[in-house]
């Protein structure tokens, strides 16, 4: 006889109403474990698009992502002379607003030299920029298609190709254009400022500016080796690709890291006192079945393995509800949602343990009934 089993069939209803409350935090949880890996993934979006071996920037930074950085447009000119450089490119990062069909668009705009280093790897339709002027290649996310126009600034770019899941760290979607349109958007001063500038006397300042220069490495030579020889001048900084992406996640990420960290265990804490006080409820309600066992001689473990068999099946069910639930629904949060089985099945262990843990109330319950109360009226 199986009392876990016959209490599931005989409250069938009540099992799978507690079932569907405890998938929802579940859920939720699987959820906070997708938004922190899509996080990481949006913060090594656009530094992995590149394809690129080395980063270099100002000296002193750690940019462009992490920290600000501007340095002179001909650097590129001088890191493509350096030994064991096969291409670079000029590059640069900003975030604007912009509007369209009536909505606020929030863009990550990316200027780069057509033709070389720093535009998209792959497309998803269209083409990529093949004019120095007024054009763009945009994610699927910001919801352009090809053939929209939409204004950054003080000028209009046409849509000529679009890209996939291009996003940056703070979610927002990419965008591509040429570096001599991104340096007008992002150093080019509107006319009253200007006219303040002209008055100053300080007009005359280069606007070939740019946040990095993004190089590939030729394959007989190490991205260390470059990286150190780039380091001997003063006024630059270099980094390799592994450096850059450890700076993202370890530095850009980090807090929110911690952040969902803390909220998943707390939900997890949670969780643990909810099935927890089910399954002492579920004991309580059982107590004269489980004296009349006593009474009949069971031994102990077969009441233990009933309690633990009814903790499982509470979480385990949970877990699997949430799951499918989440699986449903991740494409529809404004953050990528991305989950790996490894994490999955992380936390289908955790949930295992907790329901081991959580079922100890109920087994110190049970092993302290009276069998006599069996006999009572």
């Amino acid at each position: 006889m199986n009392l876990a089993y016959r209490d599931v069939r005989h409250n069938l209803f009540r099992f799978l109403l507690t079932c569907f409350g405890l998938s929802l935090l579940l859920a939720v949880v699987l959820a906070m474990i997708g938004i922190y890996r899509g996080i990481v993934v949006d913060a090594l979006t656009v530094a992995r698009n590149h394809g690129v071996d080395l980063w270099v920037v100002e000296a002193g930074s750690r940019g462009p992502f992490a920290e600000a950085s501007r340095i002179p447009g001909d650097t590129r000119e001088a890191i493509a002379r350096l030994a064991g450089v096969a291409a670079a490119g000029a590059v640069t990062y900003q975030s604007v607003e912009a509007e369209h069909a009536g909505r606020k668009v929030r863009l990550y705009v990316i200027g780069y030299e057509p033709g070389r280093l720093g535009g998209p790897e792959h497309l998803a339709a269209g083409r990529i920029i093949a004019r120095s002027h007024f054009e763009m290649v945009a994610d699927r996310h910001t919801g352009l298609a090809i053939g929209d126009r939409i204004r950054l600034g003080r000028t209009t770019f046409g849509v000529v190709g679009l890209t996939e899941n291009q996003v940056a760290s703070g979610g927002d979607p990419v965008v591509f254009i040429s570096l001599l349109d991104a340096q007008k958007l992002q150093f080019e001063l509107a006319p009253p400022a200007a006219r303040v500038q002209t008055a100053r006397g300080t007009s005359g300042t280069s606007k070939d500016t740019i946040n990095a220069v993004v190089a590939k490495v030729a394959p007989e030579a190490r991205p260390e080796s470059v990286a150190e020889a780039v380091r001997r001048w003063r006024h630059l900084a270099a980094m390799t690709q592994a450096e850059q992406e450890r700076i993202l996640t370890q530095s850009l990420v980090d807090r929110a890291r911690r952040q969902i960290g803390m909220f998943t265990s707390i939900l997890l804490l949670v969780s643990a006192v909810i099935i927890a006080l089910i399954i002492y409820t579920m004991t309580m309600e059982k107590l004269r079945q489980i004296a009349m066992l006593k009474l009949i001689g069971a031994p102990d473990r077969t009441i233990v393995g009933m309690i633990v068999q009814q903790a499982l099946a509470l979480g385990l069910t949970g877990f699997v509800f949430g799951a499918i639930l989440i699986a449903n629904i991740k494409a529809f949060f404004p953050r990528r949602v991305v989950l790996e089985p490894d994490n999955v099945l992380a936390l289908g262990g955790v949930v295992v343990l907790v329901c081991l843990l959580a079922s100890g109330l109920g087994v110190r319950a049970a092993l302290k009934a009276d069998p006599a109360t069996a006999l009572g009226s």
